[in-house]
């Protein structure tokens, strides 16, 4: 008898962490319920979080860059900054993953940080500047959930 295939994990919802001095946070345990433990982790385009994503999703990457329509020296860059820049990690038995120290060093994460869901990937931000940017996006998010009738 097969075994069934997973069903994908959506990550959802924002979780307060504490990264410890070797640079471990832990996931949220509904994020690895049955689901990936390894992960690829790549500051985001604008160098506000560090962005983690499982292998399926970082596997699309390049199809999508190819995909994008952006003129072919382009794509070629963007492929090359995309993979330089990405690292494997994985969870441990605790349900950790480590951070790698260049990665935190350029979206500032140390201490206090949020995980943060967006459904087939999730973000690591520096707390206070996850606030700020809360803050700031909440009046587009009423605007576009009154439009589709939330």
């Amino acid at each position: 008898m097969s075994k069934p295939t997973p069903k994908p994990i959506s990550y959802a919802g924002t979780f307060e962490r504490s990264m410890d001095v070797k640079n471990r946070v832990t996931i949220p345990a509904a994020w690895l319920n049955g689901g990936p433990d390894a992960f690829h982790a790549i500051p985001g385009p604008t160098g506000d979080c560090l962005i983690v994503m499982p292998p399926e999703e970082f596997d699309s990457i390049e199809s999508r860059i190819e995909q994008s329509g952006a003129p072919a020296p382009e794509r070629r860059k963007a492929i090359r900054q995309f993979y330089s820049q990405a690292r494997a990690i994985s969870a441990d038995s605790n349900g950790r993953i480590l951070l790698p120290d260049d990665h935190c060093d350029s979206v500032k994460l140390k201490g206090e940080v949020v995980l943060v869901g967006g459904r087939s990937r999730f973000e690591i931000w520096n707390a206070k500047r996850w606030a700020a940017v809360s803050a700031e996006e909440s009046p587009s998010y009423r605007q576009v959930a009154e439009l589709i009738g939330l």
